[in-house]
């Protein structure tokens, strides 16, 4: 590993676009550049048709012959035998009790655990055909292809062209997806829908919401569905935390403040970069959780102001974690080794027709 990553650097094989299992890559910044072409086309008025690919079995379906033969055109000799060797002559048997099945050899799959693994699977996938006229976005086997158009109709025959040229791309690295569970969505502003599209002549279901990297995307990006789905996560988690967290509890105040730090609040802040830009009214949701916790943790009465739970607790409020949260993440764009990203810090200085905030709108603001 520690020889091939130069390698791999200097020639550029992992594409830009690919952000899965590289350092200083991370999911945030993959769903901001999705959630950037989306409010770019906000502004214009546009139609957004996307596609949100679910590959199956992706790690343990790469096809070893395909694979070594990317290694072998990328890489030299030495290295390119030396990963043939590390994946062929493998078996596996399956063990029930005192029964076992005979052994069976490996034809497909990059070694899961194994610290080679993933890179082997970048190396695989870095081909992926990423026309001009859509955006795309992969995370390892998250895909994301997305086209815009004046019209629902436009963007929809777009996203259809890119579907068709990834087709042949799958059918030729014998890369199976999953079209049911793949999800056609429309991003738009204006009401309707994008026409349906087809991936290997199944029309992929449309939907409203989607989860891409464990954000909830809508059609208008108002982040709700987001928030509430974060807050319905939490009551479930709070609930089996109680006996830990209410008045009989013997833990100290203390103690339950940080099973709340280390358990309860990461569900909410992550991504809080992106869904920061809510509105107040859905924000507040989070923030009155918050309120809750704290009055849990501090056994405090309903009549207790929730700025002296803060103020006893040094507890920053959801608005105060936004500005912290923001100010880290500009200072981790602004010095990204990938182009992609490090463009999402920047100020275009185009006239802006909306009103509703951007991520980078919070960069100034924190």
């Amino acid at each position: 590993m520690k020889r091939l990553r130069p390698m791999i650097a200097k020639k550029n094989l992992i594409p830009s676009h690919q952000f899965g299992f590289r350092e200083e890559h991370g999911t945030v910044e993959q769903v901001h550049r999705l959630v950037n072409e989306v409010q770019l086309a906000f502004e214009k008025k546009q139609y957004c048709s996307a596609l949100f690919a679910d590959v199956s079995q992706a790690f343990d379906k790469t096809w070893h012959e395909g694979l070594i033969h990317k290694l072998r055109s990328h890489l030299s000799s030495g290295y390119s035998d030396i990963l043939e060797s590390f994946l062929k002559d493998r078996t596996f048997y399956i063990k029930q009790g005192s029964e076992q099945t005979d052994l069976c050899p490996v034809s497909s799959g990059v070694p899961q655990g194994s610290v080679l693994g993933p890179l082997l699977y970048l190396i695989y996938t870095a081909d992926l055909p990423t026309p001009s006229s859509v955006f795309t976005a992969t995370f390892a086997d998250d895909t994301v292809i997305l086209a815009t158009g004046d019209t629902a109709e436009a963007a929809s025959q777009c996203l259809q062209k890119a579907i068709t040229e990834l087709e042949r791309w799958l059918s030729d690295w014998r890369i199976k997806v999953n079209e049911t569970k793949s999800i056609h969505m429309t991003f738009a502003l204006r009401r309707g829908n994008c026409p349906p599209v087809r991936l290997n002549n199944v029309e992929v279901p449309h939907s409203d919401t989607a989860k891409y990297l464990g954000m909830h995307l809508d059609r208008r990006l108002t982040w709700r569905p987001h928030i509430w789905t974060k807050r319905k996560q939490l009551s479930l988690k709070v609930r089996s935390l109680y006996w830990l967290l209410n008045n009989r509890s013997s833990m100290t105040t203390q103690n339950k403040l940080l099973v709340y730090k280390m358990i309860l609040k990461p569900i909410w802040s992550y991504g809080i970069q992106l869904w920061g830009t809510a509105a107040k009214s859905h924000t507040c949701i989070m923030q009155r959780f918050q309120n809750k916790m704290l009055r849990l943790v501090l056994g405090a009465p309903w009549y207790v102001p929730e700025f002296l739970l803060h103020q006893d607790l040094n507890m920053p409020t959801v608005e105060e974690e936004i500005r912290r949260h923001c100010t880290s993440y500009c200072a981790r764009l602004m010095v990204h080794p990938n182009q992609l990203a490090g463009e999402l810090a920047m100020d275009t200085g185009e006239e802006r027709r909306l009103k509703r905030l951007r991520p980078s709108d919070l960069f100034n603001y924190a």
